[in-house]
This record gives C-alpha cells, structure tokens and sequence, in this order.
C-alpha cells in the first residue's frame, strides 16, 4: 500500500438532512471499492495505490453531483510513498479507539 488519503466531501445541499444522505452515498461508494477505510466526523481515509484513490477521489465528486448537488467541495489530503508503504489506518487511530 504506496498511499493514503483523507477526502472531506462537502456537497451543496438544501439542509443537513439533504447534506447527510449525499455524504452518505459517496461513503457507500468509498466502501464498495473494497479498500480499507475508516470515516470519522469531518472525512473519510482510504488506503490503497495511489492511481487507484486518485480514480476514487475523482469519482466520490461525480457521485454528489449524481446523488443531487448542485456543486461539491472536496478537501483532500495525500500520503504518497512510491518506494515503500506508508503509515495505516490502523496504526495511526487503533490505541485511541480501545
């Protein structure tokens, strides 16, 4: 695993409700590629090859557009190490949640 990243996807939306179930269906995507992940209150970590969280990235947008946003935002944090792995999930998170 050569990479992680953290997306925050922040869909326009009429109110919190409309907000939540777009957010909540570019988390359903982000769980069917298979990739570990872990969704916390403000985004969404990935961990994977880098082309392929790339393609995902790029596709957690077009699905708020499909799921009824109008326009999206997304923050976006890279890990990349071409030569090597980089930190886990669940290294970084796991003595916290016990």
């Amino acid at each position: 695993m050569n990479a992680s990243v953290a997306i925050q996807t922040l869909p326009e939306a009429k109110n919190d409700e409309e907000l939540i179930r777009i957010v909540d269906e570019v988390i359903d995507y982000i769980k069917s590629t298979g990739l570990n992940y872990y969704v916390g209150p403000f985004e969404t970590a990935i961990e994977g090859d880098y082309d392929e969280l790339m393609d995902i990235v790029k596709e957690c947008q077009h699905i708020a557009i499909r799921a009824g946003a109008p326009s999206v935002l997304a923050y976006i944090k890279v890990t990349y190490k071409p030569e090597g792995d980089v930190l886990t999930i669940e290294k970084k998170v796991t003595k916290h949640h016990q």
